[in-house]
């Protein structure tokens, strides 16, 4: 990877802020777009705007053959079976709700459980809270290891024959833990479970082969992965998706429509209700290209080594706090930490005064929070565009930042 060459498809990055030049650190919300999706949104509105499916004029096939082509796409990038596995959703949120909604709502009863971990994002808990408070069925929590990881010992003893659902986030957006989905999946199907994955954190970061995993559901989010927003996808074994109803219901989606009932269409587009997501999911098309040209190898071999470098800087600072395993191995690249006695948004606000951009929060966490015995914590997030040299203005920026209020208070 030519770090400084993947830069220069960056706009954004190519600027000041606050005086100073911008280091963006917070890929984990929302990660920069690179000039071939930006072109492609903006050829896509220029050249063939029209709706898809329905028209049978020039612009209509177009874009038709734009939107269908993007979910080939996707099904390559994640080695699905079918594209009528392949769902087109607003993200990773839309997508985990499509399952509790449909898949969970009509499959579970009162006494089965849904498992899943401390360490996760609230659209893969409240959907499950919600649907448990209207089937009778029990939420169980995976404990955590001392360093935030999944034991597998911990799953055996926590998944029962009386569990119809697991569901876990593959990598972690507070700790980066990489969680072992793989061996997971195979515990929950041993036990007649399914398994959900939130794959918000790594479809962007790692290969996904989801006939490897043996997950029966995925969802991810296109922002994260240099797409637009308002696009994600939620990938399902085609049988499960076959047997499920759609939560919404309108145009596009129906076969035939009569006075007092109605058919739907088949996968996957009777989860596709009104006029979907076209130029988001050519943008996420665009996005996979890209990715794929650089490598999806590559691009988690470049982060492991900037958490490493990450870990190993930040580590010297008297009084940080690092959340997670401090073994890169085991991690993505995201760092999550604390300065002793300075509030996590008085960090993110000094740094951003340096042009340093991270988040600071829950994180959308905050079962997770009370876990780690802290109310807010700041992130440092980095992808495929981040260089060392943008970690050690982190580092310097920290070490303003500690002095800063150790002379204040």
């Amino acid at each position: 990877m030519n770090i400084q060459d993947i830069r220069k498809q960056f706009p954004i990055l190519d600027q000041e802020v606050n005086g100073k030049p911008l280091v963006y650190l917070d890929s984990a919300a929302t990660s920069q777009k690179p000039v071939q999706v930006i072109e492609t949104l903006e050829r896509y509105y220029r050249e063939y705007n029209s709706n898809v499916h329905r028209g049978v004029h020039t612009l209509g096939t177009k874009a038709t053959d734009a939107y269908e082509g993007a979910r080939e796409k996707v099904r390559k990038f994640i080695n699905a079976k079918s594209i009528q596995e392949i769902i087109f959703t607003r993200g990773t949120t839309t997508a985990l709700n499509t399952v509790a909604a449909s898949y969970a709502a009509a499959n579970l009863k009162e006494g089965d459980e849904i498992v899943i971990s401390y360490m996760e994002h609230h659209s893969n808990i409240i959907p499950w809270q919600q649907v448990a408070k209207r089937t009778g069925a029990q939420l169980k929590y995976l404990p955590l290891q001392e360093d935030g990881t999944i034991s597998l010992d911990d799953v055996r003893a926590t998944v029962t024959s009386n569990t119809k659902i697991v569901s876990i986030m593959q990598v972690s957006n507070v700790l980066g833990v990489i969680n072992p989905i793989k061996e997971i999946a195979q515990i929950a199907h041993e036990n007649g479970a399914i398994m959900v994955v939130d794959g918000a954190q790594s479809a962007p970061h790692m290969k996904i082969d989801v006939q490897d995993l043996n997950c029966d559901f995925l969802a991810f989010s296109g922002h994260k992965m240099c797409g637009p927003t308002g696009i994600g996808v939620l990938y399902g074994k085609k049988h499960l998706l076959e047997n499920m109803e759609p939560i919404e219901f309108g145009g596009e989606m129906i076969d035939f429509v009569e006075l007092y009932d109605s058919t739907w269409k088949e996968l996957p587009w009777k989860f596709e209700g009104g006029t979907p997501i076209i130029a988001g999911a050519v943008g996420l098309g665009a996005a996979i290209d890209f990715l794929n040209e650089i490598g999806l190898d590559q691009i988690a071999e470049h982060e492991q080594k900037l958490a490493a470098y990450a870990l190993e800087k930040m580590a010297k600072i008297e009084g940080i706090q690092i959340y997670g395993p401090l073994d890169p191995a085991k991690r993505a690249g995201v760092v999550t930490f604390n300065i002793q006695d300075v509030h996590p948004h008085d960090v993110a606000t000094v740094l951003d005064a340096e042009g340093i951009a991270v988040r600071a929060g829950h994180h959308c966490a905050q079962p997770l929070m009370r876990w780690l015995k802290a109310t807010a914590t700041a992130r440092a997030s980095f992808y495929l565009y981040n260089t060392e040299e943008d970690i050690d203005k982190l580092v310097e920026g920290l070490v303003k930042t500690k002095e800063y209020f150790s002379d204040v208070f």
